[in-house]
């Protein structure tokens, strides 16, 4: 029996190199032997991104893009699907948690120098996959064709129309109507099915090719390739399998045990992750009295409402996502880990964490305070205008030139 597997086995490498790729991407790909518990939000993105994927697929199984049906659908899926109401809340929910993260994940980057020379491209194509998830995200949210779906899509695509010259063609185009409508729908639902999954799965793939080509960081910052055995293994290293994959299933199991209390006893998350007005069908003569965006583009909102000029608020908005594509450049440390740095680079990441979580508290706010709000844009933006001075003029601790024992 095991000839025959081994037959079976070589059969295939020698068509499709199988062995090939589990070796040195699984296997033999050597990770630093001091990965901590932030190092889980990597492997959690990806369980969460096969969630939506699956879970996606049986909602399109039942949903019906249209005006007229689509929030019908989203009922009949709700009430009479078998398990339907699972997967609908275990995608919504998946949403979220999505976002959370990838927000950790992109903060303990922040944290370790993840993005630093040689890691520019996979920090470029972490933040392109992040822009990606939010397109994705809120055509998603689009679908149900709930009263804040409707007005949330009406409120977005309305800012396009800032552009001077062709903003009002822009948001027609978009519209594919001259009025949120079935054109609107229809077009978000291919692209939220279809278009977008397809470049998020393959912007993931080219981000881990990437991060496997020049190696995984470290919470020292200390590069473990410099540091060799005879037979070429990193001596601060250990192989992926099965050490960490081990251990991702243990940051697995606990992460399912809280998405799992979430999705059966507070799916909706206090109005967080869906809005109770979303459970109304939409209605475009009755406009909602507040129409705050969902939690994870509040910090972004918030901007966008710290300026009263349209135009230019639609631009900071813009460029407070698209700053984060400089990162790489305006940190000019010789040393990547927070561990080695002094208390400018300390501090200015913990403001920064502060400024943009109040930002996104003032976002969801209805009569949030015009002083706090630009307040909080200005550290927002000053924590990357400033990079380049604090991280080059602070003083840093010694590097070691290896991990050191645990």
């Amino acid at each position: 029996m095991n000839q025959l597997i081994n037959s079976i086995g070589n059969w295939v490498d020698e068509r499709l190199p199988v062995t090939d790729f589990w070796k040195k991407h699984i296997s033999e790909y050597y990770a630093p032997k001091n990965f901590n518990l932030w190092y889980f939000f990597g492997s959690l993105s990806m369980l969460v991104l096969a969630n939506q994927l699956l879970t996606g697929i049986f909602l399109t199984m039942h949903y019906k893009p249209g005006a007229e049906t689509a929030f019908a659908s989203v009922e009949y899926i709700m009430r009479d699907v078998e398990w339907g109401w699972l997967i609908r809340y275990m995608h919504s929910t998946g949403a979220s948690l999505f976002f959370v993260v990838v927000y950790l994940h992109m903060f303990r980057a922040l944290m370790y120098g993840s993005y630093q020379k040689p890691r520019e491209i996979v920090w470029i194509l972490g933040v392109t996959i992040y822009l990606i998830l939010m397109a994705e995200s809120f055509m998603g949210y689009v679908l149900p064709w709930g009263q804040m779906s409707y007005w949330g899509a009406q409120v977005i695509i309305s800012l396009f129309g800032a552009v001077p010259y062709v903003g009002e063609a822009l948001v027609e185009w978009i519209r594919g109507d001259y009025f949120v409508a079935d054109a609107t729908l229809n077009r978000f639902f291919a692209l939220h099915v279809v278009a977008l999954p397809l470049v998020l799965v393959g912007l993931v793939v080219l981000h881990l090719a990437a991060l496997h080509e020049v190696g995984s960081n470290n919470p020292e910052g200390v590069d473990i390739k410099a540091k060799k055995d005879s037979a070429g293994r990193p001596l601060d290293g250990i192989p992926f399998h099965p050490y960490y994959t081990i251990k991702d299933i243990f940051g697995v199991g606990v992460f399912l045990f809280l998405a799992a209390f979430i999705v059966f006893f507070a799916p909706e998350f206090g109005g967080k992750f869906l809005k109770p007005d979303n459970f109304v069908q939409a209605n475009p003569l009755v406009t909602p009295d507040h129409i705050p965006p969902v939690w994870y583009f509040t910090p972004f909102y918030a901007i966008l409402q710290a300026v009263p000029d349209k135009l230019l608020g639609v631009i900071l908005m813009g460029v407070s996502v698209l700053i984060l594509y400089l990162v790489p450049w305006l940190d000019r440390s010789p040393v990547r880990s927070i561990r080695y740095r002094s208390w400018p680079s300390k501090v200015a990441l913990g403001i920064f964490v502060i400024a943009f979580i109040r930002l996104g508290m003032l976002g969801l706010s209805q009569d949030s305070s015009t002083f706090e709000l630009r307040l909080w844009t200005f550290v927002y933006f000053a924590f990357f205008i400033l990079m380049p001075i604090w991280t080059r003029l602070e003083s840093t601790k010694p590097v070691p030139e290896r991990v050191p024992s645990l």
